[in-house]
């Protein structure tokens, strides 16, 4: 069973690391293990109880009530909060409901959460509202952390598998489309973004060549030159040094005059980045890419 330490149990649930202690002492809530050191090591079932609190207290329970239920009283509130759930508390559940069965992996319980977010809100707003803000929280987007890599490749490999087959069921694109690449740099593997990026632009009638993950951008700037494309598409997440990216970007843009690029993920790698070449723009969200369909 894996531990977490208190900023990771604090990450996984939204609940400050102050309040955890506070409710260790007053409540008796969750019980530690600890170090020689005196630190504070949560297990899997401290995080999903902590999980399922931080989901009842999204509904307006106060802690006190909450931490005197058992535990098969606390899953039953859950059941019954789930009947009458509003859009914002629903997302905030099926958050913590993936985030759950993420840990101890459990398939058939992810898959279920996501059929269920996407019934409820269609796709598209299911990964703004649902499995962006469960990527972002766990780390898996941006980062590589305590989730990685094994549960990591867990959540995406679920989440990359239903991507590929909604984008499989789209139309063809249209003849008047824009033609795009998508493509992740060398030694980039987080594949959800670029993954969910080619199924709005598809979705939108538009042309994608899908080059995937881990791709020499020598070999980016032969496609370009045989197929004219109108944009390139490419992600930054794992952590880089931010001279390194800027020469890689100049390079590619004075490569690639005639393309329009566009760069997106983790924006701190080159949000200072002043040297903002006419054919590169950086994209912040997910909204900031429709203004190019």
């Amino acid at each position: 069973m894996q531990t977490y330490h208190i900023n990771e149990l604090e990450r996984l649930t939204g609940i400050k690391a102050h309040t955890i202690r506070i409710w260790e002492k007053r409540y008796n809530l969750v019980t530690p293990e600890r170090t020689n050191t005196n630190r504070r090591n949560y297990d899997d079932n401290q995080v999903r109880k902590l999980l399922n609190v931080a989901t009842l207290l999204s509904k307006g329970y106060k802690i006190s009530k909450i931490a005197a239920l058992t535990e098969n009283e606390l899953n039953t509130q859950l059941q019954n909060q789930a009947q009458n759930e509003t859009p914002d508390n629903i997302a905030s559940s099926y958050i913590n409901d993936l985030i759950k069965s993420m840990i101890v992996f459990d398939e058939p319980a992810f898959e279920k959460i996501f059929a269920a977010a996407a019934l409820r809100f269609g796709l598209y707003e299911a990964m703004l509202q649902v499995f962006y803000p469960f990527l972002n929280k766990t780390g898996i987007l941006w980062t590589v952390n305590k989730t990685a890599p094994i549960q990591e490749h867990f959540a995406t490999n679920i989440i990359g598998r239903k991507l590929m087959a909604a984008i499989d069921g789209l139309l063809p694109h249209t003849k008047k489309g824009k033609k795009f690449i998508l493509f992740l740099p060398p030694g980039e593997w987080h594949e959800i973004g670029l993954l969910f990026a080619n199924y709005i632009i598809r979705a939108q009638g538009h042309e994608t060549i899908y080059l995937g993950q881990n791709v020499p951008y020598e070999n980016v700037s032969d496609v370009a030159s045989m197929i004219d494309p109108n944009y390139m598409l490419l992600f930054y997440i794992a952590p880089k040094q931010k001279n390194d990216i800027r020469e890689q970007i100049k390079k590619l843009s004075e490569k690639n005059k005639h393309v329009k690029i566009l760069i997106a993920g983790n924006t701190s790698l080159f949000i200072d980045d002043k040297s903002h070449y006419k054919n590169v723009t950086y994209l912040n969200n997910v909204s900031s890419l429709f203004t190019h369909l």
